[in-house]
C-alpha cells in the first residue's frame, strides 16, 4: 500500500476514511497484513504528512492503533492517554489533525479489560493518577444508576459509556470540530477494541 498524499487525502470523504479503518481492522483480525515498504514510507513522509484519521485510544500496550487498523507510516495521528479521556491538549491535537492537517475522521477508541477504567471503578487514588481517573467517574455514575453496583460486566459498560462521554466532550468543548462535523468535513465516531479477538466495533453516538 502507498503512503497517503495530499491528493489522496483531499479526495477522501469521511465515510471512505471510516471504511479504510474498518477494512484495515478486518485484515488485522484475520492476520492478513497489507504489504508495505516501511523504508519507502519513511522517505516519502519526510517530505510531508497527510494522515486521513486521528485516533484517540488508551495507552494500553495491547491497543496500538496503527497495528489494530493495519495502517502505515503517515496514515494516522495516534493520540494515546490512559482511559482515552479528553482534556484541552488532546482537543487541541485533534483540532490540529483535522483543521490544519486535513484528517477526515476522529475516532475515540476504548477497549475491553481496560486497566484505567477498572482502577477508576475501584476508586484507586495515587499521585497524578487520581485526577486522571476522576475524568472516568461520570461514566461510572451512569452505570451505577443502572446497575446499582460495578461488577466485571458493568466495567465493560463503563468503558463504552466513557467513550460516549469523550465524544460528547469533543462536540461540546471544540467549536472547530463540531462545526467541521456539521459541515460533513469530518466524522466523529466511537469504537471499542476487543483485546481477546483483535476486532473493533464502531458506534455512532
Amino acid at each position: 500500500m502507498k503512503t497517503q498524499t495530499k491528493i489522496t487525502q483531499e479526495n477522501l470523504t469521511p465515510k471512505k476514511a471510516h471504511r479504510i479503518l474498518v477494512e484495515g481492522n478486518n485484515r488485522f483480525a484475520q492476520n492478513l497484513k497489507a504489504q508495505r515498504n516501511l523504508q519507502d514510507q519513511v522517505f516519502e513522509t519526510s517530505k510531508g504528512q497527510f494522515p486521513f484519521a486521528v485516533i484517540l485510544s488508551c495507552i494500553d500496550s495491547r491497543v496500538p492503533a496503527e497495528l489494530v487498523f493495519d495502517q502505515g507510516i503517515g496514515d494516522i495521528f495516534s493520540t494515546r492517554i490512559a482511559g482515552n479521556i479528553i482534556n484541552e491538549d488532546i482537543l487541541g491535537s485533534m483540532e490540529y489533525a483535522c483543521k490544519v492537517a486535513g484528517s477526515k475522521i476522529v475516532v475515540v477508541m476504548g477497549h475491553t479489560k481496560c486497566g484505567a477504567v477498572t482502577a477508576a471503578c475501584q476508586n484507586i487514588e495515587l499521585g497524578n493518577i487520581t485526577s486522571l481517573l476522576h475524568k472516568i467517574k461520570p461514566a461510572i455514575d451512569i452505570v451505577k444508576v443502572e446497575k446499582g453496583k460495578i461488577g466485571d460486566t458493568a466495567i465493560e459498560e463503563v468503558s463504552l459509556i466513557n467513550v460516549r462521554i469523550s465524544i460528547d466532550r469533543i462536540r461540546e468543548e471544540s467549536a472547530i470540530l463540531s462545526e467541521m462535523e456539521r459541515n460533513n468535513e469530518i466524522e466523529i465516531v466511537g469504537a471499542m477494541y476487543s483485546v481477546s479477538t483483535g476486532e473493533v466495533e464502531f458506534y455512532d453516538f
